[in-house]
């Protein structure tokens, strides 16, 4: 299965100026300083994993650029998402010819039905415990989108079969309609 969906709020690349090198698994900045990998760990309520690259403040303390670089801290710190190379790969997809195609296509298709079931038919919140009911509710909610879909569509078939007789029994009227004065004439 192949994926076309963007990457979400977690995902944090390598900062601008910087250079990665994936064989040493470090960072160089602008000045040809190393900035080496120290940890992972595991960040915020959802603990997302992450790396940490970080310069002791010796290595910046001579640095021409080091107030623009730093600000306030006393060394060079760089967190980037421990899945980079996976985001980055989904990145080149999603922005592929193919990717382009298939978010218009999701566009049209899946999401306009969230909508319509979150906006329009009250389903902002499933009140349910475990997977299993709430994969009922979906169910239901789609079934009853459908149903909705499909009462729509009766309708206007509906509709356009009754204007389709109407104009074929007129088409017919005018087609007898001079035989019908004739025959009025003859009798009278």
């Amino acid at each position: 299965m192949v994926s076309y969906i963007p990457p979400h709020g977690t995902y944090k690349g390598g900062p601008e100026g910087f250079t990665y090198n994936q064989e040493k698994d470090h960072w160089i900045c602008s000045q040809n300083k190393i900035i080496p990998f120290t940890k992972v760990f595991y960040e915020g309520h959802n603990k997302n994993k992450k790396k940490e690259y970080r310069a002791s403040k010796y290595i910046c303390i001579d640095c021409p650029i080091r107030s623009e670089c730093l600000k306030k801290s006393q060394e060079k710190r760089i967190t980037i998402t421990f899945y980079r190379e996976e985001y980055e790969r989904n990145n080149l997809r999603v922005n592929s010819k193919r990717g382009r195609y298939m978010k218009a296509k999701r566009q049209s298709t899946v999401e306009p039905v969230f909508g319509t079931l979150t906006q329009f038919m009250g389903l902002r919140k499933i009140n349910t415990i475990g997977i299993g009911q709430a994969n009922k509710v979906m169910h239901l909610s789609a079934m009853a989108y459908n149903l909705k879909k499909y009462l729509k569509f009766i309708t206007k078939t509906v509709k356009s079969d009754a204007k389709a007789m109407y104009q074929l029994f007129s088409m017919i009227k005018r087609m007898f309609r001079p035989q019908i004065s004739v025959l009025e004439v003859l009798i009278f």
